[in-house]
């Protein structure tokens, strides 16, 4: 398993961020399995987690969101991208 990890900095809506990707259909070209959102409202931060089942695929979802606009969606600036392994991944 494979994660992409982005840093967003200066979030201001994310709120609406969060609904519209919750009422959209999965973009084209993001192979991903799994997506996860964590906020900090607070310090409005951003960092998005989307897991991938192999390198392959983590790499063409990376292109497709490297393509996507860079406007400033309500998650703010993307100030970092991590491209990972994942060694351990557990469920309750």
């Amino acid at each position: 398993m494979y994660a992409r990890i982005a840093t967003f900095e200066g979030a201001t809506g994310i709120d609406e961020a969060t609904r519209q990707i919750n009422e959209s259909d999965r973009p084209e070209g993001i192979p991903a399995t799994e997506l996860y959102v964590f906020v900090d409202r607070a310090a409005g931060k951003v960092v998005a987690l989307t897991l991938f089942e192999t390198e392959e695929d983590m790499q063409k979802g990376h292109e497709a969101f490297d393509a996507m606009s860079a406007a400033d969606d309500g998650f703010g600036k993307r100030t970092g991208v991590d491209l990972l392994e994942v060694v351990v991944h557990m469920t309750a």
